[in-house]
């Protein structure tokens, strides 16, 4: 527990190199973090505390309860609307005649814990891959150039090394910048696909989780159906059937109580509207990214907002030769660049691109 603590610590930490955008990091920092400390609150809920209360004549409690937890508990669909202590015992919890009411049974909770930490490795994959596939580059080529107290001669000599690079390398680096794209796909699918992981995880009930609960508290007590009773019921049945004195085989209806869902029921609330906002964004920045893919013009107006502090005309003739790999490089250089030194960048590009080199003149 004490290393995923650590690697959850880690996270928390500011790069010192910048490889990605803010929207990713949403993916592989917010996300993970916020799936492993929830993976690890019901994990301390149900191997420290107790995860499940049962109680029935003539059964040992022990036994019952690891019983029921192991082959779940059931509810009663119609009978999760009625007054508590008179037509229902609680939401869900009433008498039923078999084969005639329906029984929901919920084997879901036992498997919560895994499944918010598998989650996280999900979310964290494309950031794996990515990072793999950068290698350093940008690190590389930052070359402490983000420090803005740099010796005169030592940052000349950094500064050629970059032009020469870009001048070396030019029109070879759209396969670099093509592979933090797929990855960018790859947040959306994974992000949109969790959400029909967990539907399928809770029966179908994820999908319109957060709504049902939004609009549930905008309807009469005495017609509405509380979602959150309906998918992490506090009170459920459970059934035990054992042989009796003559052979025959006797059948107990017990009570359980299970606390956990009272942790459950708000992580999963929280985890629809996060998803939610997360889909939409990362919708919004795939969006981005196929508008700067397809429009040089957008590329050149991203390239000015980035190097505000150089002349517009030198920054036009810079973009003029770069292709989208080539951009995709110095557009990330800019991020950890300081200003004044990508200023003196974008000039020295200029000038190498328009073939006066400063060494040369």
């Amino acid at each position: 527990m004490f290393d995923v603590f650590g690697s959850v610590k880690s996270l928390l930490k500011l790069d010192s190199v910048c490889i990605d955008n803010n929207v990713f990091r949403l993916h592989y920092k917010a996300t993970v973090i916020i799936l492993v400390t929830f993976s690890l609150l019901v994990t301390s809920r149900q191997y420290i505390g107790d995860p499940i209360d049962c109680i029935v004549d003539e059964i040992p409690l022990a036994v019952m309860d690891t019983y029921c937890w192991i082959y779940s508990t059931f509810t009663i669909p119609n009978r999760l609307v009625g007054r508590v202590g008179k037509d229902v015992v609680q939401p869900g919890v009433a008498s039923h005649v078999d084969g005639q009411d329906e029984v929901k049974y919920h084997k879901y909770y036992q498997w919560v814990c895994f499944v918010l930490f598998f989650q996280a490795i999900l979310f964290y994959v494309p950031r794996y891959l990515w990072k793999t596939w950068e290698g350093g580059r940008i690190k590389m080529l930052v070359l402490d150039l983000n420090c803005p107290v740099v010796g005169e001669d030592c940052k000349k000599d950094r500064k050629k090394l970059l032009v020469d690079y870009f001048h070396t390398n030019l029109h070879t680096q759209n396969f670099y910048a093509f592979r933090f794209f797929i990855c960018e796909v790859l947040n959306f699918i994974n992000v949109v696909g969790q959400i029909y992981f967990m539907d399928f995880f809770l029966d179908g009930e994820f999908s319109t989780y957060g709504r049902d609960v939004v609009s549930f508290t905008e309807m009469e007590p005495e017609e509405r159906e509380d979602p959150m009773a309906r998918v992490f019921p506090k009170v459920t049945k459970c059934t035990f059937h054992k042989y009796g004195p003559s052979g025959t085989v006797q059948k107990f209806d017990g009570l359980c109580v299970l606390p956990l869902n009272i942790v459950n029921e708000k992580i999963y609330v929280f985890l629809w509207f996060w998803f939610i906002i997360l889909s939409v964004l990362s919708g919004i920045s795939l969006l981005y990214r196929a508008a700067v893919v397809a429009g040089p013009r957008v590329r050149l107006y991203l390239l000015r907002a980035r190097s505000r502090l150089a002349p517009q005309d030198q920054v036009e003739t810079v973009a003029r030769k770069l292709q989208i790999g080539d951009w995709f490089v110095l557009y990330q250089l800019g991020k950890n660049i300081d200003p004044l030194i990508y200023k003196e960048l974008m000039c020295d590009l200029a000038l190498k691109f328009d073939g006066k080199d400063k060494d040369t003149v």
